[in-house]
């Protein structure tokens, strides 16, 4: 008997846990293994997010689900064991990235749609026999005083449902993730303007989700926060926790189980900060949680360095902000936490 798609969104959103982003392509993750001068291969690859999944402490107490790429999917651990397995085993739901990337909209220049419906049946079909319980599907939006444009709105929202639809079909949860882009070019608008921008998206892809009759309890939503520009910073942090939470309220079906923000450009603390203000100060019909990547993963790459004896080092940095998000996802991380550790 396959598990209902309501109970493994119910699982992913566990309170007081988040969805680790490890989905990192060959080319981001060989960005970020660059930094600390070690060469990217499939098995220094391997090696990195073994190290993760094996951090015992954050995996079974505040990890509740694992966004794989491709490639992890398929691989072994180094004593043989598949690296599913091993999230699987900590309590947590494995799960595949499964979009193709964002590529220029043809006609409509600096906005982007997402690729990756062609054959996404049959990949899924093979993501479910490899394990995978859940999929992710990002798509892009930039913001200007001029973008984005209808088309670019209507057309990756369009493509979100679908993706949505096809998951559900195949038994996968789809974690729907419109993200409006707090680094675009030129980062200048102010959290107003990413406020219009982010209560249109959402308006337009929950129409969207309607349309295809996805089921709204069998889903979760990864959205940005509603901040300014990366080049335009004056928001407090409780200022980009009310906004974000309004803008939801007046967009987000309390059907949906949980939301797990993207940190999408902000620091560790900062998406650590607005979390639990949000989750501190607000009442909300869904959970609140996490699903970082490089939020979770910086300070555990840093410290792990790519050595064997670091490996212990890694997996405490990982704990650690681990368990300041999960604190968070609750409403109660303080800032005097972070100087403890």
């Amino acid at each position: 008997m396959s598990e209902r798609l309501e109970d493994i969104a119910a699982r992913m959103t566990a309170e007081g846990k988040g969805i680790l982003a490890a989905d990192e392509s060959t080319g981001t993750i060989k960005k970020r293994l660059d930094t600390i001068g070690v060469e990217s291969t499939e098995e220094t690859r391997r090696d990195y997010r073994e190290m993760l999944f094996r951090a015992d402490e954050a995996m079974r107490n505040y990890i509740s689900g694992v966004i794989l790429y491709d490639e992890t999917l398929r691989q072994k651990a180094r004593d043989g064991t598949p690296l599913v397995e091993l999230i699987a085993r900590a309590g947590a739901v494995p799960g595949i990235k499964v979009d193709k990337g964002a590529q220029p909209l043809a006609g409509f220049s600096g906005e982007k749609i997402t690729e990756g419906l062609d054959g996404l049946r049959g990949r899924l079909a093979e993501y479910y026999e490899l394990g995978a319980r859940f999929a992710k599907w990002r798509a892009v939006i930039d913001i200007s005083d001029t973008l984005p444009t209808w088309t670019a709105v209507k057309q990756n929202a369009q493509a979100l449902a679908r993706y949505a639809a096809l998951c559900q079909e195949a038994g996968i949860v789809p974690i729907v993730e419109p993200e409006v882009l707090m680094d675009g070019q030129p980062a200048t608008h102010s959290i107003d303007r990413c406020y219009e921008v982010t209560e249109w998206v959402l308006k337009t892809v929950f129409q969207e989700l309607y349309d295809a009759r996805v089921l709204l309890e069998g889903m979760v939503l990864k959205p940005n926060m509603v901040i300014d520009g990366k080049n335009a910073r004056k928001a407090s942090r409780e200022e980009v926790a009310e906004k974000t939470v309004r803008c939801l309220k007046s967009t987000v079906p309390a059907a949906v189980p949980g939301i797990a923000f993207l940190s999408g450009g902000q620091s560790d603390e900062e998406a650590t900060a607005h979390l639990s203000i949000m989750n501190a100060a607000h009442v909300t019909p869904w959970r609140l949680t996490f699903s970082y990547g490089r939020a979770l993963q910086a300070a555990a790459l840093k410290a792990w360095g790519g050595k064997n004896e670091n490996v212990a080092a890694g997996q405490r940095a990982f704990a650690h902000r681990a368990r300041m998000n999960a604190l968070a996802a609750r409403g109660e991380w303080k800032q005097e936490l972070e100087a403890a550790a």
